[in-house]
């Protein structure tokens, strides 16, 4: 697996943790974004080669 979507999925796994579990803010919604975005361009590198 490549460290992009590793990075991903533990940044969405916190994110979800965050949310139900602590009330951490903002924080948690930054850590979203950041989980979708290295989803997103990992996506982008395996499927369209595009990197």
């Amino acid at each position: 697996m490549n460290f992009l979507l590793i990075l991903g999925i533990l940044l969405l796994i916190l994110w979800l943790l965050g949310f139900f579990v602590w009330s951490l803010g903002a924080l948690i919604h930054v850590a979203l974004v950041l989980a979708v975005i290295l989803i997103i361009i990992w996506l982008l590198k395996k499927v369209l080669k595009l990197f």
